[in-house]
Parts: structure tokens; C-alpha cells; sequence
């Protein structure tokens, strides 16, 4: 059993959480050819990404009241097995209409992976602690969506594919081994709550309340729904419109990721001289600078791949920076109820970012303008989220 504040668990468990943007992240550049295999329209195809974020954020209000009474990895494993089953499921899918449900299925899975996740950390870390041990996990998750693409970019063009969904299957085989037997229980004893329905719907009311809690829970949800809006489009943008084949579309998402992990790097180093709250300033800024950089050769008719590829890695940058701080200031003072509060967290942020990839589903106009409207209004509501709601007086990292 590894020690709770170890390397190994800090590692074990960005493995988990990265459980939930693999899951989107290495199929991408399946998805214009699925349209052909089951002989369907964009908007349908697109449905299995916004389907699957759905499901995460509603398992997710299920997910951290179950954790907060019963323990973190009891609930994990569930969500593991759970998401082993359904990722055989969409493997095996041949309708649109099939993989649309078992990717809702594999979405409940997946989302305990990403709240119990970081709620460990809070667990473990404390709530000054847990902002630097985020980023470094961010770091470390930043790695995963960057190779993922590439991988299932050629595992498209060497095999089916399903090839995809049979390699999350045996990742999440493999987490759920470490998990069982080398991770500790985090939650204390003393710490565990009622799962009575008033009981939960009280700690949701108290965190809606929390002006705080929700600055930094918009923060976070719009700056990630930008993300979305990018994941939602490119496959579409780069493939169809600017005619990249499909193996080497996942270079531009590695390239992205570079971006996120820099903004992590970034957030690591200066946290304890500028707080939270100095980071996320400046991870907004970067985000809307670059969804505007983006943003402004779009409307004037004017595609270019590197200009698009470019901006993006900037926003990337911010997402980095944001994302971790964000989530951990939202955390930091609820420590009885931290899975309830990682849970809704996850909620807002899932609902915002579905409803912003099926607006670029259907709106999807062949170019990446529809893309690029969504990217920076999205990082413009992130900023404002902080600015309006978030006190300059807040947690320090």
C-alpha cells in the first residue's frame, strides 16, 4: 500500500482523472469517419461527445453525497467497473443509437474517477496544499490527452474504430487494480456524512449560496467549455475542412496539450508568490487574448491551420493555469462535504461544456468560425465569473 501523501498516489490518481478527458480525447479523430460507418450526419456524431458529458455531470451529483457517506474507493471501483463494461459496449455498437447509449453508460463510470480524484487530494493535501498538488497533477495528466489523440489517430488507420474503446477498457482495468490495492482510503471516519435527501440537498443549497464557491465553479466551467468547444469542432475543422488525414489530426491536440501543461508548469512555480487568485487573473487574460486572436481573422473570412492551431495552444496555456487553481480554491472550505462540493463542481462544468458542444455540433458551419465564437466568448464569461464573484481576499496557494 502506498503512503496517502506519496508520489505514487499523486500519480495513481491523476491516472484516474485523466480517465475523463481520455475518454473524449482519443477518439477524436475517429470522428468524421464515423459518419460513414453509420452512414449519419455531424450533429448525431457529436451527440456521443455531448452525451457523455451529460451523463458525467448528472453521476457526478450522485457520485460525491455516496462518497461523503461511504468512502472514496468503493465508490471509484464502482465507477470503474461501470465504465470496463460500457466501454466493451461501445466497442461492440452498431448504430449511432447504441454507441450514443453506452457512451452515457461509460460517462457515469468515468466521472468517479475525476470527483474522487481530486477530492483525495483535498483529503490528503489540505486546502492550501491541495492547489499545488492539483497543478502538479494537471502536469502530469497533461501528458495523457496529449498522446491520446495521436495514438488513436493511427490506431483509426492501422485497425476499427473500436480499437479505442478496447484500450480505455484495459486502461481502466489496470487504474482499478492500483486503486484497489495500493491506494488508502482518504476519508476519515469522523468525516463521513448522512446520505439523507434533505441532508445532501442542504450542502447543495450551501455552496450555490457560497459566492466564492461559485466564482471559482464558473471560472473553471466556462474556461473548460472553450476546451469543449475546440474538442467538439476540430475534428470536423481539421480533417474535413482543412483536409489533414485522419493519423495526424492527433498532432494538433498533443501540440494543445503542450499548451496545458505549460499553463500548469506555470501555475506550480508561481502559486506561492501569487495566490490563487494572481493566477487565475492571468489565466483568464492569456484565454481571452487568445480566443480573440482566434476569433478576429475568423469573422473577417480569413482560415488559416497555423493561426487556429497557434491561438489555441495560447488559450491551452490559460486553461492550464486556471483549471487546477480554480477547482482547488472552490474545494478549500468545505472539508466535511468536499465530494459533494467536487460533485457539483463537476456538474456545472459538464452541463456548461455539453450544452457548448452541441451548439458547435449543430451550428458547425464547415469552417472555424462557429469554433472560434464559442472559444472566446467562453473564455470572456470565465473572466468575468472571477472578477464579479470572487473576493481579491481568497485562499492563497
Amino acid at each position: 500500500m502506498f503512503r496517502p501523501n506519496s508520489t505514487a498516489v499523486i500519480i495513481t490518481l491523476a491516472a484516474a482523472v485523466a480517465l475523463g478527458p481520455l475518454s473524449t480525447d482519443m477518439y477524436l479523430p475517429s470522428l468524421p469517419g464515423l459518419t460513414r460507418v453509420f452512414d449519419t450526419s455531424v450533429d448525431q456524431v457529436q451527440v456521443t461527445l455531448s452525451v457523455f458529458l451529460y451523463g458525467f455531470a448528472f453521476a457526478q451529483l450522485i457520485y460525491g453525497p455516496m462518497a461523503d457517506r461511504f468512502g472514496r474507493k468503493p465508490i471509484m471501483l464502482g465507477g470503474l467497473l461501470l465504465f470496463i463494461l460500457s466501454s466493451i459496449g461501445c466497442a461492440l455498437s452498431t448504430t449511432i443509437e447504441q454507441l450514443i447509449l453506452f457512451r452515457f453508460l461509460q460517462a457515469l463510470g468515468a466521472c468517479g474517477g475525476p470527483v474522487l480524484g481530486r477530492t483525495m487530494v483535498r483529503d490528503i493535501h489540505g486546502p492550501v496544499n491541495a492547489a499545488k498538488v492539483l497543478s502538479m497533477m494537471g502536469s502530469i495528466m497533461a501528458l495523457a490527452p496529449a498522446v491520446a489523440p495521436v495514438i488513436g489517430g493511427y490506431m483509426v488507420a492501422l485497425f476499427e474504430w473500436t480499437s479505442t474503446f478496447i484500450f480505455l477498457g484495459v486502461y481502466a482495468i489496470a487504474a482499478a487494480l492500483l486503486i484497489a490495492f495500493k491506494v488508502p482510503e482518504s476519508l476519515a471516519p469522523e468525516n463521513r456524512s448522512s446520505l439523507r435527501p434533505l441532508t445532501i440537498l442542504n450542502n447543495f443549497s450551501t455552496l450555490l449560496k457560497h459566492r466564492q464557491y461559485l466564482g471559482y465553479s464558473l471560472c473553471c466551467s466556462f474556461i473548460f467549455s472553450g476546451l469543449f468547444a475546440f474538442l467538439s469542432g476540430a475534428p470536423f475543422v481539421l480533417i474535413d475542412y482543412f483536409q489533414v488525414p485522419a493519423e495526424h489530426s492527433g498532432i494538433f491536440y498533443a501540440i494543445a496539450s503542450c499548451g496545458f501543461l505549460t499553463g500548469t508548469l506555470i501555475a506550480h512555480r508561481t502559486g506561492t508568490g501569487i495566490g490563487i487568485n494572481g493566477i487565475l487573473r492571468r489565466g483568464t487574460t492569456v484565454s481571452v487574448l487568445a480566443g480573440v486572436a482566434m476569433l478576429l481573422p475568423a469573422l473577417m473570412d480569413i482560415h488559416n491551420l497555423w493561426i487556429t492551431a497557434l491561438t489555441q495552444v495560447v488559450y491551452m496555456v490559460g486553461v492550464g493555469m486556471v483549471m487546477p487553481q480554480a477547482m482547488a480554491g472552490a474545494l478549500a472550505p468545505f472539508a466535511t462535504i468536499a465530494g459533494t462540493a467536487s460533485s457539483l463542481l463537476g456538474f456545472i462544468q459538464s452541463i456548461s461544456a455539453a450544452s457548448v458542444g452541441m451548439l458547435v455540433g449543430h451550428y458547425h458551419s464547415g469552417t472555424p468560425t462557429t469554433m472560434a465564437v464559442s472559444i472566446a466568448t467562453m473564455a470572456m464569461l470565465s473572466l468575468l465569473s472571477f472578477v464579479l464573484l470572487v473576493k481579491p481576499q481568497a485562499t492563497r496557494a
